[in-house]
């Protein structure tokens, strides 16, 4: 399938981000640094975990989007991240990109700080120095995009953060790309409803794939989850793990927007 527009913009951008970052930090050095972390948190356990007691959600701190623009003017990660703890969540979801999404690395560490919760770095991987970068800045998990990598670099980046003990959800957006997770072996995939080229979304898509995987696979739906009757919709399905962040950035208190919609 032909990489959309949009996603093409991003990885250009990233590509050249990257190598800035490699020529300052030498992948040898970040692997150093990286074995002195703390061991990351265990995000697909604690999935896992929530599931055998309801709903697992992975809830996103995001600031801006280039479909959406900005979302959240009064944006603190750290009281965000709080608030989700309280409200429920079972982990995670951090922007870290800068120029399409106003994400920070220390957004990341903040949120982190805050609360307990595994944390996923949610970014547009393209390198191995990315995986040990984001080990350093103390993410559990890293999301692959499908439509952004060709399957033997998704391959060895899934190897790069498994050797730092890292989880990681692989994104897909249709069948051609769930067939290409799935030769991976692996258990963690997340749905994207978003169409990358209209914007649009449409939770069919998550129903039609959800037919592809096997019972000791874990998906988990992402965009488009907006009220209590979608949550129903994936539920009668047999979805039980969701991604969300849009619908509770925009709201005061984003962990008690949370509860009301699952809980």
């Amino acid at each position: 399938m032909p990489v959309p527009s949009i996603l093409q913009r991003i990885l250009k951008r990233k590509s050249e981000e990257v190598a800035a970052a490699k020529a300052t930090s030498p992948f040898a050095e970040l692997v150093s640094r990286a074995r002195e972390c703390a061991p990351p948190r265990a995000f697909e356990k604690q999935l896992e975990y929530s599931l055998s007691h309801g709903p697992a959600v992975i809830a996103e701190i995001k600031k801006a989007s280039p479909s959406a623009g900005v979302i959240r003017e009064d944006f603190q990660p750290a009281s965000i991240a709080s608030s989700y703890q309280a409200g429920g969540a079972a982990c995670l979801s951090v922007l870290t990109d800068r120029h399409f999404f106003q994400g920070d690395a220390r957004y990341l560490r903040e949120a982190m700080d805050a609360c307990s919760l595994p944390v996923l770095r949610k970014d547009f991987m393209m390198d191995p120095w990315q995986i040990v970068e984001s080990r350093v800045m103390g993410a559990d998990c890293i999301l692959l995009i499908a439509a952004a990598l060709e399957q033997p670099l998704m391959q060895e980046l899934l190897d790069t953060a498994k050797e730092h003990s890292m989880d990681v959800l692989i994104e897909v957006h249709d069948e051609a790309e769930m067939e290409r997770a799935l030769r991976l072996d692996h258990n963690l995939i997340g749905v994207n409803n978003r169409n990358l080229n209209t914007f649009e979304t449409s939770l069919e898509t998550s129903e039609r794939l959800k037919k592809m995987l096997g019972n000791d696979q874990l998906l988990v739906t992402e965009s488009g989850i907006r009220t209590s009757g979608d949550v129903k919709r994936m539920q009668d399905s047999g979805i039980n793990a969701f991604l969300v962040g849009e619908a509770f950035m925009r709201e005061i208190d984003p962990g008690a927007a949370l509860k009301r919609m699952f809980f």
